[in-house]
């Protein structure tokens, strides 16, 4: 688009200059035509990018890799007028001090947005797939779910996320038509609506999720009579709004998948850490669910620099900044913030906040961070 203003107004001061040169020579008629003249050229041109804009497909989209894509929702939905529907908020966790202590601060601004105007967040759920009850179960409203057989994860932890879901939404009583599945690293900064709409369940596209860039791994599980893969959307579990009904059919195959993936060597080596998102990615559209894809869902500091309209800050990367602000990612700064620097235990409370020059993003995640540690009760008890 801004390539086509800057052509547009530089079309705009030649008509002036021409205008100005013939004034003289040429009669008012002629003028006036002159000028006519470049305003239509000036108006089909900008029609004729106005149309091919609109008439990229959703699909195409997906294909630009320098930007996360966006779907949009279906015409015949985005307008529709929708009565309050509550989704429930489900957290998938471990039991250990790094967890926990992340649990706890996104459980505290949930609270906070859940009664907020605009949000439709409904009850909550720490889904914790230890097998055992811990001692934040009385603070967080908790469903223990057991976690794979020994050794079936093999090392790969987040395999035991599906598993749990499944058990839950067998077992638990969930009010809530829809379910917002969540991180514990995730902080609501703004209350959240349903973003879905009827069976199109709202998720955020991650640009290292690339379906056609691994099509060869992904028809090992997404045989060719089932689509393209461009139907394999580029998400994974979380954040995801989505109806219960659909999840629940959705849960047995992304666990299923994932467990076969992680069978697969070349998957396994591939994929890596990511592999279950790719498991629910597949197992979704193997079940013919396609997701809205919302850019706005959230927002991940450093690499995005302000919250905007976004709705939760994940703070999954680290932030490494100079004293002078600059952004010095992938080698520890002068001032950071990283959650994995407290793996045995919470961060203390009133943390430094960053350096001027660091952007707006990093400077709200502390301050959320600060505001919630300082109000949970027994914060440096280190639980």
């Amino acid at each position: 688009m801004f390539p086509t203003g800057r052509r547009v107004q530089e079309g705009s001061e030649s008509v002036e200059t021409i205008g100005r040169k013939n004034m003289v020579k040429a009669s008012p008629c002629l003028v006036v035509l002159i000028f006519l003249g470049f305003f239509l050229a000036t108006y089909n041109l900008v029609a004729m990018v106005i149309h091919n804009q609109r008439g990229e497909s959703s699909r195409d989209l997906i294909q630009k890799r320098s930007q996360d894509p966006v779907v949009p929702m279906p015409d015949k939905l985005k307008e529709s007028a929708v009565p309050k529907r509550p989704f429930h908020v489900a957290v998938t966790a471990m039991d250990d001090p790094y967890s926990k202590w992340q649990c706890r601060i996104m459980y505290y601004w949930y609270k906070k947005m859940k009664d907020m105007e605009g949000s439709e967040m409904g009850g909550f759920t720490r889904v914790l797939h230890s097998g055992r009850a811990d001692d934040l179960m009385e603070e967080i409203p908790t469903f223990v779910a057991n976690p794979l057989p020994a050794h079936a994860d093999r090392g790969y932890i987040v395999l035991n996320r599906p598993w749990a879901f499944v058990q839950w939404l067998e077992k638990a009583k969930i009010e809530e038509e829809y379910i917002l599945m969540a991180e514990p690293d995730h902080i609501f900064v703004k209350p959240l609506p349903n973003l879905s709409r009827g069976n199109y369940p709202a998720a955020f596209s991650f640009f290292y999720i690339r379906p056609s860039k691994n099509e060869r791994i992904i028809r090992k599980f997404y045989p060719e009579e089932k689509g393209p893969v461009l139907h394999v959307d580029p998400i994974g579990n979380s954040p995801v709004i989505i109806k219960k009904s659909l999840l629940e059919q959705i849960a047995p195959t992304w666990m299923n998948v994932s467990i076969n993936m992680k069978d697969d060597p070349e998957a396994d080596n591939t994929f890596g850490w990511v592999l279950e998102m790719y498991g629910y990615a597949v197992a979704s559209a193997l079940h013919g669910v396609q997701h809205i894809l919302r850019k706005d869902f959230m927002i991940q500091p450093p690499f995005d620099l302000m919250v905007g309209k976004a709705y939760i800050i994940h703070y999954t990367y680290g932030c490494d900044y100079t004293l002078k602000g600059e952004l010095t990612y992938g080698t520890v700064g002068e001032w950071r913030f990283d959650k994995r620097a407290y793996l045995h235990g919470p961060p203390p409370r009133n943390l430094s906040l960053p350096p001027p020059g660091v952007p707006e993003s990093v400077v709200t995640l502390v301050q959320k961070v600060n505001e919630a540690t300082a109000n949970i009760p027994g914060w440096d008890s280190g639980r």
